[in-house]
């Protein structure tokens, strides 16, 4: 029998811009709410904002031109020629991250490479997330990386906005690779459209300005 570890649940979407205030402003306009301050990541030379969905969050992430480049390659795929041609051509939901309740445990047991386990800070915020040493996505970005609060998550301080994700829409080439995966982390609590074809991945929003899909 394959070990399974606790039910692991969406902790955050991530949407990539090129520009941070950009990225900011157009999500903005497409959900009629304000996005909160976020704050810098030293280690990877990013900044971001941040938007409450009640159990989980929105951040918007982007390069932060006033810091210097880290030694080595950025997470989320940020330094590669790819991945700025998709933001050149606008903001966009790249990738989900779900929390789990022992990161090592849930690296060890994971049936995919999801990188190693990277302790962080911002402000009064600790975390350690699973990030490849490449910097790439997990399959694509449609199998999260995963996140482990060693203090509260920023949903216990973000306003309520009245946006919640409704359902997120994910394209692999082999649906059936990430659901063995899924099912080994124990993900439960947001309903899943998981289909054949290139990787993507897209959110259903309730929003201010009705239903709206990033």
């Amino acid at each position: 029998m394959t070990a399974r570890l606790p039910a692991s649940a969406l902790d955050h979407l991530v949407f990539a811009a090129a520009d941070l205030e950009l990225g900011r402003a157009e999500l903005e306009r497409r959900l009629g709410v304000p996005l909160e301050p976020g704050g810098e990541h030293l280690r990877y030379g990013t900044h971001n904002a941040l938007l409450g969905l009640g159990e989980a969050y929105l951040e918007v992430l982007a390069v932060n031109p006033a810091a210097p480049a880290p030694p080595f390659p950025r997470w989320f795929e940020l330094d590669t020629p790819q991945m700025r041609s998709r933001l050149a051509a606008g903001p966009q939901l790249i990738h989900w991250v779900c929390q789990v309740p022992y990161l090592d445990a849930a690296l060890r047991l994971s049936t995919e490479a999801q990188g190693e386990a990277v302790r962080l800070s911002r402000g009064q915020s600790r975390w350690q997330l699973s990030v490849p040493p490449d910097g790439s996505l997990p399959l694509g970005g449609v199998l999260p990386s995963l996140i482990e609060w060693e203090s509260l998550s920023p949903t216990a301080r973000l306003p309520e906005r009245g946006v919640r994700l409704m359902r997120l829409h994910l394209s692999t080439p082999d649906p059936a690779r990430l659901h063995a995966a899924l099912e080994t982390l124990g993900f439960s609590g947001t309903a899943l459209d998981i289909t054949a074809g290139p990787p993507r991945i897209e959110a259903t929003l309730r929003t201010p300005n009705g239903e709206v899909r990033l």
